[in-house]
């Protein structure tokens, strides 16, 4: 274990790395309005060559890292994603991560909490990557829906959740004020990809035998807002349980592959 260099870090200028680009919002998908509504990956990626979210219909979970852009289903294996691949939400940034610490043996929550304590950014967007080998992971995968869509309640028992011991990975994952939850998911939502590809998803849980944790600082939000798609524009949100029904799907539950 180091000393945490977290606040050392500050948001980097150069090359728009201080600036998070999000395309849709998490609320979005509480009524089901799961349609893409980016252009294609190749529009996501000109805001960032990292990032994470998920494809039309909930179509995976999708991870982007140096550029490349994978997407985990029910069967629990990363495939590249198609240059069509369409999202009603994303997040992406230009990298620029800073060393933080080293850490071992230490279950999520408790890792997310030290780097929040560590940096004293809880009311600041940042992102965190963490390298290094885990000695228990569990991620899900979204089961693939089709229109008419399912509620995100809904959505929620129709996963595939898979569990790994002993891989070599990375964990991505960015931080959102609570302020913000709707917009995003307040506090950590993180992916997972393994080294050999073969494996990742959306974490639920996870023990940190041995990694090496990096942050970057965002003081910009970019949000970009579906305004061309009729569902969207049409939808009266004041009628779902927005805050709920994130916090739901978010959740635990039980295992569907070992």
């Amino acid at each position: 274990m180091t000393q945490s260099l977290a606040k050392n870090i500050k948001p980097i200028h150069e090359h728009g790395a201080n600036v998070l680009y999000q395309h849709g919002t998490l609320a979005l998908l509480v009524p089901g309005l799961l349609e893409g509504t980016t252009t294609t990956i190749g529009e996501l990626l000109k805001h960032g060559d990292t990032g994470i979210g998920t494809g039309e219909g909930l179509d995976g979970e999708l991870i982007i890292l140096d550029g490349v852009a994978y997407k985990v289903g029910q069967s629990g294996v990363a495939e590249r994603v198609p240059d069509d691949f369409t999202m009603p939400f994303a997040n992406s940034h230009r990298a620029a991560f800073q060393y933080q610490c080293e850490r071992e043996d230490i279950g999520l929550e408790e890792l997310n909490k030290k780097i929040v304590e560590a940096n004293g950014r809880a009311n600041t967007f940042f992102s965190v990557v963490v390298r290094g080998t885990f000695s228990f992971i569990k991620t899900r995968a979204v089961i693939k829906q089709q229109a008419p869509y399912p509620t995100l309640v809904e959505v929620a028992d129709r996963q595939a959740v898979f569990l790994r011991h002993d891989v070599k990975g990375t964990m991505l994952g960015y931080f959102s004020p609570v302020m913000f939850h709707g917009a995003a998911v307040a506090g950590f939502h993180e992916h997972f990809l393994s080294d050999d590809h073969t494996f990742g998803g959306h974490v639920l849980d996870a023990v940190l035998q041995r990694g090496k944790i990096y942050s970057q600082v965002f003081d910009t939000l970019v949000q970009h807002l579906p305004v061309d798609d009729p569902g969207y524009r049409n939808h009266d949100f004041s009628q779902d349980p927005i805050a709920e029904a994130i916090s739901s799907a978010e959740g635990d539950i039980r295992p569907h592959n070992e």
